[in-house]
């Protein structure tokens, strides 16, 4: 059956001296995330574009009336029910820890669409980027983070507006401009109204490489900060060869063909050591409160957590701008009594994880990606949008 998002996508306000030398402006919602795109709508004062999108069941072989389940695949449709021609359009998604490979392709769909129907320029809003934590070379992986941003640009992206990317330098991807909001003015203030005594915090680093964004709510706070430092060790944990070491073994046959006297011999890796995990700086009898980009997982904030009660922290609150929590993560959180409390903002669909874990909150930023809409849609400066923030955060 076919999912209307929104109905007639125009604008109800004018928006300023100069609209009418402007392009018309249109926001479309993927199914991804509703909620959000309903409420950037509604602080813009504007009306949801109308957005078709349907998941048939397409038989792709049926011989005689009888199909094989083996060869039923269930394919995207959209239709754009607007006319997008010269127009500026913005289409908000986001990532979905429960169908994110489909929601991927849903948002492809709809930005070629709009590209083949004459749109003027396409916006995508993605408060939390896909695959963002694969931004790395591993082994024999491959970057995946930057396919994405191929994908998205080939399907006819010519800006992009996200939020607190797991690496700002995943933006050297894209090949459009990006803007990377930030949430923590967000968090910050949530932790000024919510918070009892947190003039008692530390703001902790969950790791070495969180040390920057630490450092950076800890200034705007006024707060000393700790680091988690080490690695957790894991018994029998060894060595494996998998077939990459050189040279190859005597006995091969490359072996006796390639073959060389060198001068001298490359020296050997020096093996990884890992350290105890240990907290660095003094949170006995404070409030500890940690700051990072996303939670999906819940171990190493468990972990984390009761590092910093053993250490002798009275409370333990984790706030995270993108709060996946993928499988039974939620219920794990809920059971930890290490945690007091866990804030995360609506870049992600909540869903249910209200009611499985009773200690998350959420923040709206909805306000900021409205306001960085419309500063885009009328060329105005953003810079009044990283007010007071570092690079680092």
């Amino acid at each position: 059956m076919p999912m209307r998002h929104g109905s007639a996508g125009r604008s109800r306000t004018s928006g300023g001296s100069n609209s009418s030398l402007r392009p018309p402006m249109i926001v479309f919602g993927c199914s991804a995330h509703p909620q959000l795109s309903d409420e950037v709508c509604t602080i813009l004062g504007i009306t949801k574009g109308d957005l078709a999108i349907t998941h048939p069941t397409n038989k792709e072989t049926d011989v005689e009336g009888f199909a094989d389940p083996e060869f039923l695949r269930n394919e995207t449709g959209v239709k754009i029910n607007e006319y997008v021609r010269s127009k500026e359009v913005f289409i908000i998604s986001s990532g979905d820890c429960n169908n994110i490979n489909n929601l991927i392709m849903e948002l492809l769909i709809v930005i070629y669409a709009c590209k083949t129907s004459s749109a003027r320029k396409i916006v995508a809003v993605l408060p939390y980027l896909p695959y963002s934590r694969q931004c790395k070379m591993r082994k024999r992986g491959c970057i995946t983070a930057k396919l994405v941003a191929k994908l998205l640009c080939n399907a006819g992206v010519n800006h992009l507006i996200t939020m607190d990317l797991h690496h700002k330098e995943i933006q050297a991807f894209f090949d459009c401009s990006v803007d990377n909001l930030r949430a923590s003015p967000f968090i910050i203030q949530y932790i000024l109204d919510n918070v009892p005594d947190f003039q008692n915090g530390v703001i902790i680093a969950k790791s070495p490489d969180a040390t920057r964004r630490a450092s950076s709510y800890a200034e705007r706070l006024q707060l000393d900060i700790a680091v988690i430092h080490g690695e957790e060790k894991n018994e029998g944990e060894e060595y494996s060869d998998d077939g990459r070491s050189s040279p190859p073994p005597q006995s091969s046959f490359s072996a006796q063909i390639f073959t060389f006297d060198y001068p001298g011999t490359v020296p050997s890796a020096v093996p990884k050591v890992k350290p105890s995990i240990r907290v660095v700086g003094d949170v006995k009898n404070r409030i500890a409160i940690i700051v990072d980009d996303m939670i999906d997982e819940s171990r190493t904030f468990l972990d984390a957590a009761r590092l910093l009660k053993a250490e002798g922290a009275i409370q333990v609150h984790v706030m995270v701008t993108h709060g996946v929590m993928s499988g039974s993560c939620p219920e794990e959180l809920e059971q930890a009594e290490e945690i007091d409390q866990i804030v995360v903002c609506n870049t992600v669909p909540v869903g249910d994880k209200l009611e499985r874990c009773k200690k998350l909150k959420v923040i709206d930023v909805s306000i900021m990606i409205a306001e960085a809409i419309r500063r885009i849609h009328n060329g105005e400066s953003m810079a009044h949008l990283y007010q007071n923030i570092r690079g680092d955060d």
